[in-house]
């Protein structure tokens, strides 16, 4: 028998964190009593029979979770790390079933198919249900990828101790969709190579965060890892060296795992700047081709990018281009179009020989070259994805389709918008992972990165996605994503470097915080990126702490204010 003191540290250890708030991103509407209950030893997950022949994707993710649940044994981040729950957890009811349903007349495609449907047309919503009384609990969608995004909540409702699995506050309902469709994260494996078992357990992170958009920087200046059919010869003599490439086999493992796991793979092949490594196999198509000193010429090194007066470059990149398009099933493709050095043109013989014959300005010419690039990718089925140079710095025809990505300053969003284009947040002062890092460049001892300082994963889930929009404005925001530039990191640092700040946009595009007091949001969302982040380093993700642990086991005890 508890004494009553016992019972009041009791409630108040309970009451202070409990797992419906461990949930990652927070639903969007959450509703949860006090009820204890233990999952049962034969605990299944079942697709109803409504779903005639269930994908086999939807089947994996079943399977997938069912292995969550069991190997997570993830003990709650407070003081006793659940020992205190025993008691309430010894009489509950237990839960026994979860049963996967689509909404009558709702389609039965695969999770992957959903996933690469174009960002506005992605159905992720769902419900889901857990009563209190034991009876198997529910999750209903009208999509397989919002039963997938539903399947993610249900892992994260629960924690062990002592050989017991349980939740604390049944009934549990939720209805939950996302607030913005496109909630990415980008990763540059040109500076650097990053083997393809490094790109899955990101897409597995990635999905335990609800992310959606897997921005796929492939190749740039430095290296040219991806073997394109018809054009070989690029990796060939491109890539760091003969392991450092992606087959098409490879890219093919990489679009499936992440459509499984429902998340859309876009490529992004730069043009015409960060291209110098063209030059190795392709020596006719860049201008100052390694020229020096290379800061004269672009914005790291080495310099060189496409002729992009020259119709022999530009049918080569057009083709290149669609080869490259062809082996990515996402409507999306990034041509880029930032950091264009115009000294490298002005120095250029050939570029120069080629404007005077045409009489075109170098803006015509780029013009020119980004009409026709653009439609070789509209050919085969692609929306151009541009950085925000391509509408803010240069007087080229874009569709008004053509996704916009704004990096260089969030404060240059509004100006992206009033010309009517559709927008991702990327905004190098919010959400670059490699600012703080220290200056990369050589004899440069004092030098500090140029985006300094380190973004906070605090600093990036205060952004307001719609700060100075009109409503009109705002309806074009698509979401956003963090990025990963590549020339610090590699294999050993990836995870501490993106994760669990990473999570900040995931949830910042998922559950609209910054609509509330934002001061107040990223208080309460600390102890959930606790447990969260605690959960993805059970799952084999190398997270990064956030605080001391003894700070995580008493939240809000580190508080400037406690």
């Amino acid at each position: 028998m508890f004494s009553t003191s016992a019972l009041v540290v009791l409630t108040t250890l309970l009451t202070v964190f409990t797992p419906a708030d461990a949930v990652w991103p927070q639903p969007q509407n959450l509703q949860t009593g006090t009820t204890p209950l233990k999952l049962s030893g034969s605990f299944d997950i079942t697709i109803s029979g409504s779903i005639h022949n269930a994908p086999s994707d939807l089947h994996q993710a079943v399977q997938d979770a069912k292995n969550f649940i069991k190997n997570d044994k993830l003990e709650r981040l407070v003081v006793g790390r659940g020992s205190a729950d025993s008691a309430a957890v010894k009489g509950a009811h237990t839960l026994s079933k979860l049963t996967l349903s689509l909404e009558k007349g709702a389609a039965v495609n695969s999770i992957t198919s959903e996933a690469q449907k174009a960002p506005d047309l992605r159905d992720e919503a769902y419900t889901l249900t857990v009563p209190a009384d034991g009876t198997g609990a529910s999750i209903t969608a009208n999509s397989t990828l919002g039963l997938y995004r539903g399947l993610t909540t249900f892992t994260q409702l629960f924690f062990y101790h002592d050989g017991t699995t349980y939740l604390l506050n049944a009934p549990i309902q939720i209805e939950d969709s996302p607030a913005y469709p496109w909630r990415g994260l980008l990763l540059d494996t040109s500076r650097n190579f990053f083997p393809v078992g490094d790109l899955k357990r990101t897409l597995d992170a990635m999905s335990w965060n609800k992310m959606n958009q897997f921005h796929w920087h492939i190749v740039d200046s430095q290296s040219f890892p991806l073997q394109v059919p018809g054009y070989t010869e690029l990796a060939a003599k491109g890539a760091y060296d003969s392991a450092s490439v992606y087959s098409p086999k490879d890219v093919a493992d990489v679009v499936s795992y992440a459509g499984a796991r429902g998340i859309d793979v876009m490529v992004e092949v730069d043009t015409p700047g960060h291209t110098a490594v063209i030059s190795q196999a392709h020596p006719e198509h860049i201008a100052c081709a390694e020229a020096t000193p290379w800061a004269s010429f672009a914005n790291e090194p080495p310099a060189g990018q496409l002729r992009l007066a020259s119709p022999a470059t530009t049918q080569f990149t057009s083709g290149l281009l669609a080869a490259v398009a062809k082996m990515f099933p996402s409507s999306l493709f990034s041509t880029g179009g930032d950091e264009i050095n115009a000294n490298c043109y002005t120095q250029d013989e050939e570029t120069q020989k080629a404007l005077n014959s045409t009489g075109q300005t170098f803006e015509q010419a780029l013009d020119t070259f980004t009409q026709a690039t653009h439609k070789a990718i509209r050919n085969v089925g692609k929306t151009p994805v541009v950085w925000e140079e391509m509408v803010l710095d240069h007087n080229v025809t874009l569709g008004n389709d053509t996704l916009v990505l704004v990096w260089i300053s969030s404060d240059n969003v509004k100006a992206v918008v009033e010309k009517g284009f559709k927008l991702v947040h990327a905004a190098s002062d919010y959400f670059y992972l490699d600012c703080g890092g220290g200056g990369w460049v050589g004899a440069n001892p004092a030098g500090n990165s140029w985006c300094d300082p380190f973004k906070t994963w605090q600093h990036s889930y205060s952004f307001n996605p719609i700060a100075n929009l009109t409503d009109d404005e705002a309806k074009l925001i698509m979401g956003g994503q963090h990025l990963l530039w590549a020339e610090q990191s590699g294999p050993q640092n990836l995870d501490p470097i993106v994760w669990p700040r990473a999570a900040a946009s995931a949830e910042l595009f998922w559950s609209n915080p910054s609509s509330g007091n934002i001061s107040t949001a990223v208080d309460t969302a600390l102890p959930r990126l606790h447990e969260h982040s605690y959960r993805m380093r059970q799952r084999g993700v190398n997270t990064i702490n956030l605080q001391p642990e003894w700070c995580a086991l008493r939240p809000g005890a580190c508080d400037l204010t406690a």
